[in-house]
């Protein structure tokens, strides 16, 4: 696969590059009056970015063929004015009352065959040729409109590609998915053979004879091979929808860049984003924070996993919160300090841009209760003075040079990939606790614990320049992947291998001959059975101790044997009626002129964390003694040719932390510097930027 070429906003006219720092911003729900107070409020902030028209088709075209674009032009002029840039989006995202109503062929269905009805948004299916037609129209409208207008510095195209409408089971899909079938496999005899219908009598010898994975039944279990082909087909279908609008635009404004906003975040893996990677000229993601102790550490793993896709790249935050969102149970609000300190997690983590969903907080609507840079409560607000707080940080931070930077390459890589969730999705496997994405985030935090920022790499990243590289529940290894961690172990690497890899190939095909099936040998343990745990009934085994202390719940492996190069850094501690007592639960092994770990349970982050230190100094890793113990999260954001060097400490616990101060204060958020410099305090929600050159 070949990337796009890498594009980014341009400044205005007469302007110097700036880390970008604005919202979604939708003035055609106010009257205009309130316009001018909103680009004052906005020059009071340091806002000079914003994305405009996402939902507003209805009112750019409010009949078929009748377009008003009178209001966009005004506040486009307004904006650009008082030096802020424009994402103009496509407005595709949802169609308006009159389209539905005159083809409501376009709407999507669910795997029962009922139809989502207009009333909320993302109605439409991507497989329509009737939407896809209206849509590209827009598309051209739009582009025509807006591409010598100075102040657009980007393309918004739609607005989070599969949010509701990532499957669709209708006829339109149906056709598309035997389409995408033949040109995967070619022949039918090869679609039977990745699926593997000889099962259940599913055979099938005509392409016309593929069925969406519709309703089944209820406690039926769909076949998982066309399972894990429908999920790639709908991730497919959907990119297919952004390229086909990405090529109007371009046949009518080629030199702007375009992107869409991924929705990046440790259990957001409804589209295989790193494939969409490839595609877009720049990455953006929206991100919301997970409530409660986890709340830093995901949103950290997640920056850098978008980081990651962006392949180090400038990438752009789209959307996160002020504070609360609408869409919980519970909307839980952020805690002092968190607006200022969640934003530069993510600038450290990579972002060259800083932007919320929204500019206003909405009064009417499914999204009032959503929080926004200028909230209810108005200008005179906690939140819009950290706004304006956040605004002169990254204004200063752009002074000093940290466009000039990206993140810094960490020691070690976590690898993630969008197919192995989607295969330990099915619903006929060892343990339904049990699910990929879990475990990367677990390991990015564990290491974290030790002094140990690790990047976050997709599975089809350069994972193995890293020295040394985690596998955490990576389900599928297919034969590339397989050959990639053989050489890079053979030659040097240093890996971490955990229960759930490298179970099947990528038609979900079973390994054979025992666990790991395609890289027993490198890691040295041969597993014959899996033992999952839970507490569903009554005597049955919900955990198993470690001779190290550490404590397994969900699944263990039976691992029978090890190789003569292997030793065994941990050891099951159990009754013996479980057949776990004394057995292998950590194996350090050589393979070729590398290393490698296998932990054979689910330990969890606290588990983890305290195998760690046996299992990195067996891997040979260092740890970092600059992070109090884990207690603070060390990134840095580094421009290798100049030697400038930004240096972001964040305090992940509810306590003060003392830390030694690494060059020039820039940013001290909920932090303060001793008198001499050379020390600060950071409190809890806290964040220290500094700079070396």
């Amino acid at each position: 696969m070949e990337r796009k070429q890498f594009r980014w906003p341009q400044p205005l006219a007469g302007g110097k590059p700036r880390i970008w720092y604005g919202g979604d911003y939708n003035p055609d729900q106010w009257p205009e009056e309130v316009w001018d107070e909103d680009i004052e409020l906005m020059r009071q902030a340091g806002v000079n970015f914003v994305s405009l028209a996402i939902f507003s088709w209805a009112r750019i075209e409010p009949r078929e063929g009748v377009y008003d674009f009178d209001w966009l032009d005004r506040i486009i002029g307004k904006l650009g004015e008082a030096g802020i840039a424009v994402d103009l989006a496509t407005a595709t995202a949802s169609p308006p009352m009159w389209l539905t109503e005159k083809h409501p062929e376009i709407l999507w269905q669910d795997y029962r065959g009922d139809v989502c009805h207009p009333g909320a948004r993302q109605h439409w299916r991507a497989t329509s040729p009737v939407f896809k037609d209206y849509a590209l129209e827009m598309d051209r409208r739009m582009a025509e409109r807006y591409k010598d207008n100075p102040y657009v510095v980007a393309w918004h195209v739609s607005n989070e590609y599969g949010c509701h409408n990532r499957f669709d089971y209708s006829d339109d899909a149906q056709y598309a998915f035997r389409k995408w079938c033949k040109a995967r496999y070619g022949t039918i005899e090869a679609v039977n053979e990745a699926w593997g219908t000889a099962f259940w009598a599913q055979h099938m010898n005509d392409f016309d004879e593929i069925v969406a994975p519709k309703f089944i039944g209820d406690g039926n279990f769909m076949n998982p091979g066309k399972l894990l082909d429908w999920k790639r087909f709908s991730s497919d279908v959907l990119l297919d929808f952004y390229n086909a609008e990405v090529a109007m635009l371009r046949s009518v404004d080629p030199d702007r860049p375009q992107t869409t906003n991924f929705m990046v975040s440790a259990s957001g893996t409804g589209l295989d984003y790193d494939k969409w990677g490839y595609d877009v000229d720049f990455v953006s993601n929206d991100h919301y924070f997970t409530p409660g102790e986890a709340h830093l550490d995901e949103l950290a793993y997640s920056a850098s996993l978008v980081d990651g896709i962006a392949r180090k790249k400038p990438w752009l935050l789209m959307e996160h919160s002020t504070s609360s969102v609408n869409w919980r149970p519970i909307n839980y609000r952020c805690e002092p300090g968190e607006l200022v300190r969640d934003s530069l997690a993510h600038l450290a983590m990579g972002a060259d841009g800083i932007c919320y969903f929204q500019w206003r907080q909405s009064k009417s609507g499914a999204e009032k209760w959503h929080a926004a840079m200028v909230p209810h409560a108005g200008a005179d607000s906690h939140v819009f003075r950290d706004v304006c707080e956040l605004g002169a940080d990254l204004d200063k931070l752009a002074d000093e040079g940290l466009l000039e930077t990206t993140l810094a390459k960490s020691r070690v890589a976590v690898v993630f990939d969008y197919e192995s969730q989607w295969a330990t999705e099915h619903t006929a496997t060892p343990t339904q606790q049990v699910r990929h994405w879990t475990e990367p985030l677990d390991w990015f935090r564990a290491l974290a614990d030790n002094g140990v920022t690790a990047d976050v790499v997709p599975v089809r990243g350069p994972w193995d320049e890293y020295e040394a590289v985690v596998l955490p529940s990576l389900y599928i290894l297919s034969e590339e992947t397989t050959r990639r961690v053989r050489d890079y172990v053979a030659q040097g690497g240093k890996l971490f291998v955990t229960y759930y890899t490298g179970l099947s190939d990528e038609r979900d095909h079973i390994w054979l001959g025992g666990y790991p099936g395609s890289i027993r040998d490198v890691v040295g343990v041969r597993i014959e059975e899996h033992a999952p745990m839970g507490s569903d009934f009554p005597g049955a085994m919900d955990h198993l101790d470690l001779s190290n202390g550490a404590v397994a719940h969900d699944i263990a492996d039976e691992i029978t044997s090890v190789a003569d190069s292997a030793r065994v850094l941990a050891t099951f501690q159990a009754d013996a009626w479980t057949g776990f007592d004394g057995a292998p639960a950590i194996v350090a092994n050589r393979y070729g002129e590398g290393s490698t770990v296998y932990v054979g349970a689910r330990l969890g982050r606290e588990g983890l964390a305290a195998s760690l230190p046996a299992m990195l100094e067996a891997n040979g890793i260092a740890v970092d003694d600059r992070t109090n113990g884990g207690a603070v999260l060390r990134v840095e954001r580094v421009d290798e040719e100049m030697g400038t060097r930004f240096v972001f400490l964040f305090n992940r616990t509810h306590e003060p932390q003392q830390v030694a101060v690494e060059g020039e204060p820039m940013v001290a958020s909920l932090a303060a510097v001793d008198e001499d410099g050379s020390a600060a305090t950071i409190q809890p929600n806290g964040v220290l930027v500094t700079k070396t050159a």
